[in-house]
C-alpha cells in the first residue's frame, strides 16, 4: 500500500482513485455517480443520505466501499420498535461484579449502514445528530470518541411507501448529500445477474489512517477561489429566493459545497476547484435541504427542477 506523504498527486492520487473505482466495479455495476458521492462524503468527513427503493444492492455497496477501504463496516436496520440503545449503546449492571459496565452499539464503525433509516420512530432518529455532528456518542453519564474516519450511509425508501417517518429537517440537514440510486438499465441488470455466479475478491486501495491523512491534506492544500466560494454562495442563497420554494438552504449548504468541493478537485488530481465541481455536486448537496411548497409540489415540482433553474439563471465565473 502507497504512504501517502510520498504521492505527487497530479500523477498519483488520480491513479490510486482509478484503481479504488475499479475495485468496487469488480461487484458493483453502473451507480457510479452514487459510488463518487459516497468516497468524496468520505474524504470530506461527511454523511450521504441514500434514497431508492429496497433490494437496489445498497448494502452490498456499502460493505464493498467498506473493503477496499479496510474499514470496519456495520449495518442497522430501521424498524418502528428500533430503541437509541440499539445503535448507540447501553449501560447494564454487572451482578456478579457489583459494577456499572458500557455496551457500545453498532455505531462504533467507520462505516455505518442505517438501512431505512426513516422507519425508525423519530426518537430513534434524533440518537444519530450528536454521532453525525460530533463524532461522540454519549451512554449513561459519560461521553465517548468514535473511531476515525466515521460515516453514516442512511437509506430512505420513498415517503410515498407505507410505514415510514419523514426526516426531520434538522437531520437532513447533516447529510452531506442525498443521492438518488435509480432502476440499472437492461444491460446493467444483466450485468448484475451474471455477476452472482462468481464472487470477486476485492483488494484494499487505502486504510483509515490514509484516509485521516487525506482528508487533512484535501483541507490544507486544495485550494478555493475566492470566484468559485461566490458562485457557491449565490447558488445557496438563490434557493431562498424562489416562489417554489416554501424553505431554502441554510449556510451548512456553503460549507458543505466548500468540502465536497475541495475534495472533488483532488481526487481529480487538482488543487483548486473550478466551476464544474459545484455544477456536479448541486444536486446531490441542495436537494434535500429545499423545500417546495406544496401549491408547487402539487403541480410536480421537485428539488431537482429548482436546482436546475437555479444554475440556469446564476452566472458562473468566467475562465
Amino acid at each position: 500500500m502507497v504512504e501517502i506523504d510520498t504521492i505527487e498527486r497530479d500523477r498519483d492520487i488520480k491513479a490510486l482513485f482509478a484503481q479504488l473505482y475499479d475495485e468496487i466495479h469488480k461487484v458493483i455495476i453502473g451507480v457510479d455517480e452514487v459510488i463518487e458521492h459516497i468516497l468524496i462524503a468520505l474524504f470530506s468527513n461527511g454523511h450521504v443520505l441514500l434514497e431508492s427503493v429496497p433490494g437496489m444492492g445498497k448494502t452490498l455497496l456499502s460493505k464493498s466501499i467498506a473493503s477496499t477501504l479496510e474499514c470496519e463496516f456495520k449495518r442497522v436496520q430501521g424498524t418502528p420498535d428500533l430503541k437509541t440503545t440499539d445503535i448507540i449503546g447501553e449501560v447494564y449492571y454487572d451482578k456478579e461484579t457489583g459494577e456499572q459496565k458500557i455496551i457500545k452499539g453498532p455505531i462504533f464503525t467507520n462505516i455505518l449502514l442505517m438501512d431505512e433509516l426513516n422507519r425508525a420512530p423519530p426518537k430513534t432518529q434524533s440518537a444519530l445528530l450528536e454521532a453525525m455532528e460530533e463524532r461522540m456518542v454519549t451512554i449513561g453519564d459519560k461521553t465517548y470518541s468514535l473511531p476515525q474516519p466515521f460515516i453514516v450511509l442512511a437509506t430512505q425508501n420513498p415517503l410515498e411507501q407505507k410505514g415510514v417517518f419523514p426526516l426531520p429537517e434538522a437531520q437532513k440537514d447533516r447529510f452531506l448529500f442525498k443521492s438518488v440510486i435509480e432502476y440499472p438499465t437492461l444491460e446493467e441488470e444483466m450485468m448484475i445477474a451474471k455477476s452472482k455466479l462468481y464472487e470477486e475478491k476485492l483488494h484494499p486501495v487505502f486504510n483509515p489512517a490514509e484516509i485521516l491523512i487525506i482528508q487533512k491534506d484535501i483541507k490544507e492544500s486544495v485550494i478555493m477561489p475566492d470566484s468559485i466560494l461566490e458562485y457557491i454562495v449565490k447558488i445557496v442563497q438563490a434557493t431562498r429566493n424562489r416562489r417554489e420554494v416554501r424553505a431554502g438552504a441554510g449556510p451548512r449548504a456553503t460549507i458543505a459545497f466548500m468540502m465536497a468541493t475541495k475534495t472533488r478537485a483532488f481526487l481529480n488530481g487538482r488543487n483548486e476547484v473550478n466551476v464544474t465541481d459545484v455544477r456536479k455536486l448541486a444536486h446531490p448537496i441542495l436537494r434535500h435541504r429545499i423545500v417546495v411548497s406544496p401549491e408547487y409540489a402539487e403541480m410536480g415540482t421537485t428539488p431537482d427542477y429548482v436546482i436546475n433553474k437555479i444554475l440556469d439563471s446564476v452566472e458562473s465565473p468566467q475562465y
